[in-house]
């Protein structure tokens, strides 16, 4: 299924191109399964998913948004139903992805999702709201306060209206305000994202 007469040069660009955004997939993919083995799971087949359809990526783009799209959208398709579900893919090819394009290097790097998020992004009680979240509103906030993308790019990303992408970030944002007031007792206004950020950046 993954066509192993392409070029070698194909997949080194493929490899080249997907390797530095393996530990954000695979931290987004916690956040949405909520689960580290359906996340494993999600980035499988979101890496398989890229590939098969490498060919019609438009080189020179953001391959980033690209690749978090397929992410998306697999969740959706596949483990927003039932995030138990595996998806129906013989584990020799799981087995083939993983040796290709998961070094053990990268591997054990993803292995704690958490401690990266933690050291880029947010505290972990940000991080544990952010689980609680409608899966709608959850999405916008990985995908703008975790991974950092534009409205126009989440809006892409997501096949939905820039104003959606705002109205559903600003909505999320206010659940979460409330879930941190009633662990935290603080008063809303002292509850800011983006002071949690630029506290991780300064660490």
């Amino acid at each position: 299924m993954f066509g192993f007469s392409r070029s070698n040069q194909n997949r080194a660009q493929f490899e080249a191109l997907l390797t530095p955004w393996l530990d954000p997939l695979y931290a987004s993919a916690v956040r949405l399964t909520r689960n580290e083995r359906n996340a494993e799971d999600l980035v499988q087949d979101t890496v398989m998913r890229a590939w098969r359809f490498f060919e019609k990526f438009e080189k020179g783009t953001n391959f980033r948004a690209w690749i978090f799209k397929i992410l998306t959208n697999t969740f959706i398709n596949s483990y927003r139903r039932n995030t138990r579900e595996r998806s129906l893919q013989d584990e020799s090819e799981r087995q083939s992805v993983e040796a290709r394009f998961f070094s053990a290097e990268l591997t054990e790097q993803t292995q704690n999702p958490e401690e990266f998020l933690l050291n880029r992004v947010m505290s972990q009680d940000v991080l544990v709201a952010i689980d609680t979240l409608s899966i709608d509103f959850r999405m916008v906030v990985i995908l703008a306060d975790l991974q950092e993308f534009s409205y126009k790019e989440i809006a892409e990303i997501l096949d939905i209206p820039v104003g959606t992408v705002m109205s559903r970030l600003f909505r999320g944002r206010k659940q979460l305000q409330k879930i941190l007031l009633a662990r935290e007792g603080e008063s809303a206004e002292t509850i800011d994202l983006n002071a949690f950020r630029e506290r991780k950046k300064l660490a």
